[in-house]
């Protein structure tokens, strides 16, 4: 989890003193480990490993508690006013023990939107602010507190609000577009005409707060966390909500999150308070557990003073009182891993330090070091590709010499690149491309019965030097199958060049890379990883204004030999083209048949132009004559 450090500082005044070597030791040692230090806007932000036993440190504030008990400084206290309570403006009932205490109120929303700074400590964190109050604000609380709350378009809701389990066959259109079917195993929020939200997880399509939104129901709830795991698993759907909750969340938080978020839609949009109330109760604490110094010494491998093990405990919020040779131990509510003896001894232990545990443990190498712009490049490429349907694909970095020369270019020859050992033939030369593995693994999963593939892939490939093979990281992409078909208003058709061609311009790549056809309707282009933009250029291009002017189109047919590349009759084309004019330049239709020339065949070419003049028929005639003459060059014809 991404922790920024200014916002660590609010929660914990003397982390403020601690550079980022001291806090990630400190880290450390207390169980978190940090991956990665990054900038992100401005501000440095550190990426914490939080096992999956530790809910309550999946926050800001969570992290700020172990500092301070770490460190033995107070914390800042939570900043919010208690929200007074009346009379229920929507009824709320709770038909699932599932669901023990739910907090709500109703707010009319008024002028404003999420303060500059919330929005750059979302995207600091990599979460998009939606410049939506309410939706911004739950966001923010569950990063900073770690509790997830929700916000519903209270004008949407019908009737009463329950917590109850979900009829078989109900279906729910969630936030992310899907609409998904019930079973009587999922715990749902419903008004009166159905289901409006997974418990938990997330929320409905139906009520979900738009800028139309005029008034919210707000919902600050607690969840039994197996039955979150179990919805999340069963639907697919991990969200940030469903793995808080899922790990254990703080019941006392629950109206404390609620006046939290009431108090900044008051302060960001000037919200106007209806009515706040709460359905339920906060459930019992968990029953007091028994240490004794005996299993503490044992586990410790020496004897650890009774009041050093107290102090302890009760730095980490724990009320705690001395029985004899015996530590009564009532854990905080945030801490639901605290079950047994053995669980109190470990935190007695890892406050005091590893270290003072008599054994050696391996010597740390200190802090890491900031995430590379390569890695960052590699991650965000990735994450572009796999949001655009592709699978990320991991080959093996050896393969055949045959398969090899494939794509292999003849200034890198195989045998700079020959293993001396390998593990077979078929692993004996280091791959120049990723294409041939790439190809092998799409054509096996067309043949299995796959409609579509999309598959890339980003690792090393090698060239031949003098001084040895030369690693270069490198994409590669394959595409092949069918697209569309699934009703009648997208009828099937195969993968072309062209969708190949509209991925290379989603990546923003400089100009167009060479497409490979590697089998029938199978196809693939790779390009080395530097030719993509680095993380400090632009991706989205500029945008530019929309010509009040007509457009201009001028078709040409040409003749072309079978073997023609379509790439690079196209590259020439538009190089003879003025940029600040040109629209678009594609092929449009290709024949074939007997009537042509032998092993040729006629394409279409489509140019479109236009500009912010009215353009005139003797200078689209030249640039329509230069392009024609870059054709030429290539061999085509003019079809008469």
């Amino acid at each position: 989890m991404w922790i920024e450090r200014k916002v660590l500082a609010q929660e914990i005044p003397a982390a403020a003193a601690l550079d980022t070597r001291q806090l990630c030791e400190v880290l450390a040692a207390l169980g978190f480990p940090v991956d990665g230090v990054a900038s992100l806007e401005g501000t440095e932000s550190l990426d914490v490993d939080i096992t999956a036993n530790r809910g309550d440190a999946m926050s800001h504030r969570g992290i700020a508690r172990e500092l301070a008990a770490k460190l033995q400084q107070p914390l800042a206290p939570i900043a919010t006013g208690v929200v007074p309570e009346g009379e229920a403006l929507v009824q709320v009932r709770l038909e699932a023990e599932a669901c023990p205490i739910y907090a709500t109120a109703v707010l009319e929303l008024g002028e404003g939107i999420t303060p500059e700074a919330v929005q750059s400590f979302l995207r600091a964190l990599e979460a998009s602010p939606k410049r939506l109050s309410a939706v911004d604000a739950s966001n923010e609380l569950l990063l900073r507190y770690g509790h997830p709350t929700h916000a519903f378009d209270a004008d949407a809701i019908r009737g009463a609000v329950s917590v109850r389990w979900a009829k078989a066959g109900e279906t729910l259109a969630t936030l992310d577009g899907v609409t998904r079917t019930l079973t009587e195993r999922d715990l749902v929020i419903a008004d009166e005409a159905g289901p409006i939200a997974l418990a938990g997880v997330m929320g409905g399509d139906g009520t979900k707060v738009t800028e139309a939104t005029r008034r919210v129901l707000l919902e600050s709830a607690w969840f039994e966390p197996k039955v979150v795991r179990a919805t999340a698993r069963r639907h697919s759907l991990h969200t940030d909500a469903s793995h808080r909750f899922g790990r254990g969340a703080d019941p006392a938080m629950v109206r404390v999150a609620r006046d939290l978020l009431v108090a900044r839609l008051q302060a960001w949009c000037q919200a106007k308070l209806i009515g706040a109330w709460t359905a339920g109760a906060v459930p019992a604490p968990s029953a007091p557990v028994e240490l004794g110094l005996a299993l503490l010494a044992r586990v410790a491998g020496e004897a650890v003073p009774l009041a050093a093990a107290q102090e302890a405990l009760s730095r980490l919020g724990c009320v705690v009182t001395v029985a004899g040779d015996r530590l009564r131990v009532t854990p905080p509510s945030w801490r639901h891993d605290l079950s047994i003896a053995e669980d109190l001894a470990e935190e007695v232990l890892r406050l005091r330090g590893y270290e003072h545990i008599p054994s050696v443990l391996p010597p740390m190498e200190g802090p890491p070091e900031h995430l590379a712009p390569g890695y960052l490049q590699r991650q965000r490429v990735a994450r572009r590709l796999a949001h655009l349907g592709f699978h990320q694909t991991v080959t093996y970095g050896f393969v055949s010499p045959e398969a090899d020369a494939l794509f292999a270019s003849p200034d890198n020859p195989a045998a700079g690149r020959t293993l001396a050992n390998p593990l077979g033939y078929e692993y004996s030369v280091l791959r120049a491309s990723l294409l041939p593995s790439l190809k092998a693994t799409a054509e096996q999963n067309l043949r299995q019965g796959s409609r579509q593939v999309q598959l890339f892939e980003l690792a090393p490939t090698y060239r031949s030097t003098p001084s040895g093979p030369r690693e270069q990281v490198t994409l590669a992409t394959v595409w092949g199958g069918l697209l569309g078909g699934e009703d009648y208003l997208s009828p099937a058709r195969a993968v072309l060049e062209a969708d190949l061609a509209g991925l290379a311009r989603d990546l923003a790549l400089p100009g167009l890379p060479a497409i490979h056809r590697l089998s029938d309707g199978l196809f693939g282009f790779e390009i080395e990883l530097d030719a993509l933009p680095r993380l400090q250029d632009r991706i989205i291009p500029v945008f530019r204004p929309f010509s009040r002017f007509p457009t201009v189109e001028r078709d040409l047919s040409l003749l072309v030999d079978l073997g023609q590349s379509y790439a690079a009759l196209n590259q020439a084309m538009a190089a003879a083209l003025p940029t600040d004019s040109l629209l678009e330049l594609r092929c449009v239709d290709v024949f074939r048949h007997k009537s042509l020339p032998e092993g040729q065949q006629a394409w279409l070419l489509r140019m479109r132009f236009q500009a912010d003049r009215t353009l005139v028929g003797d200078e689209v005639d030249g640039w329509v004559a230069a392009a024609l003459a870059a054709a030429e060059s290539l061999g085509a014809k003019l079809r008469a």
